[in-house]
């Protein structure tokens, strides 16, 4: 074997090797005011823990949901899925860094050939190991690579948490909704029966000729609308019920199921308040944030790469072992050698495709920039739909529960001067009529107070430092399994 590389060129080769073309990372400027535009929030929950490190056991105190969204996190199909994407961008930046070292192969070969000068044979042996076209990384381009596929992992780990925490966000919501739907049920329960022994005293002062058939038509087509309502109140609650079995992964556990027809959204335990901060922390606590700037700094890597293609892609292929003309002559002294052979191949013409390669570089970076403002100023949106909400919400609850107590005095003086003949029916049918509808505004404006606190919870990126079940599974890049 003949050593076809002097060390003279080796040192000259190394001394190139370390190149990069990936241009300067910089973050772009967060395209959203300084300070959100509800500033009295601050003044009330000052003190308060961030949300982002505010785990979900503590901020979701209720043993019941505490136990739902366990189930969640451990059978969430959603949640596996983005847990495996996270397995699949591990093992593809495995591949990519797998690029920089050479791949070394063992083998043997044995020919034997005509020797027409002697009219005999001639045999050949050989053993050993070699390396072929291992690419001497002069100019960065398959680090640049690395560093792209180092970055899709990393926004995929992201993403696995940003799943995480719309997954707590939601299972919170669907039991808010669930218990939000049993009161209803259960206002719609009392009012039909109500309305049904209203219906039969009626029936009994029309037989009596007390009252006309108009009244008691009217008390007919109250208690039916009553009914109607319950009807469809089951409905949307097995719905709702459907749709949280889904984010389980699992049928309802049947202690909670069974306890849930005894339990009011107003006896839940209350959500504590949560500080908003700066609208740039949300570029440290929102997980969604982090995953769009690491897939940015992963389309800044490309263009290294692309940048590289312009410049020789030197290759190195490698053998040692022994030769000889007898198998029993391998492994003797003297049958031993190597061979390097390096190797540079220049872009001349290619019809344009590294200049295309590059510009669909950069456009894939101000893409990724445009992604990353926009994933911001979405968030940004979030924290102050939640936050501008919060005050008129609660003046909202007061007024209906104000407004609830004088409707229930109202029926009340309207069914005793109906008794009394002082007033007609059609004043006791709408009194029944308001207070029904209030009772369920109540309910509803109630929910959207807690479905409020939970989107600002998630908006804030909370209980993303609460790592998952499934999270142990997916391990740094490179550590061996």
């Amino acid at each position: 074997m003949i050593n076809r590389c002097t060390p003279v060129a080796l040192a000259a080769a190394l001394l190139m090797a370390g190149c990069s073309f990936i241009p300067t990372y910089e973050r772009p400027t967060a395209p959203v005011p300084a300070a959100y535009h509800s500033a009295a929030q601050e003044a009330a929950t000052a003190g308060a823990q961030a949300a982002a490190t505010l785990a979900w056991q503590e901020y979701f105190t209720d043993p019941r949901l505490q136990q739902l969204i366990g189930l969640a996190l451990a059978n969430n199909r959603d949640l596996q899925v983005a847990v495996l994407n996270i397995e699949q961008a591990r093992a593809q930046y495995r591949i990519t860094r797998a690029d920089q070292f050479p791949t070394i192969h063992g083998g043997m070969t044995a020919s034997r050939t005509p020797d027409t000068a002697n009219s005999g044979y001639t045999n050949a042996y050989s053993v050993g190991l070699q390396t072929t076209a291992w690419e001497l990384d002069f100019f960065g381009r398959v680090g640049s690579l690395k560093q792209q596929a180092l970055a899709q992992y990393l926004a995929t780990e992201e993403g696995m948490r940003a799943t995480q925490v719309s997954l707590v966000a939601s299972v919170a919501n669907a039991w808010y909704t669930l218990l939000a739907d049993e009161e209803l049920l259960a206002i719609s329960r009392r009012t039909l029966e109500t309305r049904e022994a209203s219906v039969d005293l009626t029936r009994l002062r029309f037989d009596a000729g007390a009252t006309s058939e108009l009244d008691y038509r009217q008390a007919v087509s109250l208690t039916e609308a009553a009914r109607a309502t319950l009807a469809q109140q089951q409905r949307q609650r097995a719905l709702d019920a459907n749709a949280l079995a889904l984010l389980l992964g699992q049928s309802l556990p049947p202690e909670v199921n069974a306890g849930l027809a005894d339990t009011r959204l107003n006896q839940a335990p209350a959500l504590a308040p949560l500080p908003a901060g700066l609208p740039s922390d949300l570029l440290i606590q929102r997980p969604d944030i982090r995953q769009a700037e690491q897939l940015l700094i992963g389309a800044n890597a490309n263009i290294g790469a692309a940048r590289a293609n312009f410049f020789p892609r030197i290759a190195l292929t490698a053998q040692v072992g022994t030769a000889s003309s007898e198998l029993s002559g391998l492994f003797k002294s003297g049958s031993w050698g190597f061979s390097l052979a390096p190797s540079a191949l220049l872009p001349i013409f290619d019809a344009g495709r590294n200049s295309a390669n590059l510009d669909a570089a950069q456009v894939g970076r101000q893409i990724a920039v445009a992604q990353y403002e926009k994933a911001i100023q979405t968030a940004f949106r979030e924290v102050s739909d939640a936050l501008d909400s919060q005050a008129s919400l609660r003046e909202q609850d007061r007024a209906q529960r104000a407004q609830l107590e004088a409707e229930t005095v109202r029926l009340k003086l309207s069914d005793l001067r109906y008794s009394n003949g002082v007033s007609s029916y059609l004043d006791l049918l709408d009194a029944q009529r308001t207070l029904f509808a209030l009772e369920q505004s109540v309910v509803q404006v109630r929910l959207a107070q807690v479905q409020n606190q939970l989107l600002l919870y998630k908006a804030l990126g909370g209980g993303v430092a609460s790592p998952t079940p499934l999270a142990s599974t997916a391990q740094a890049p490179g550590t061996p399994r």
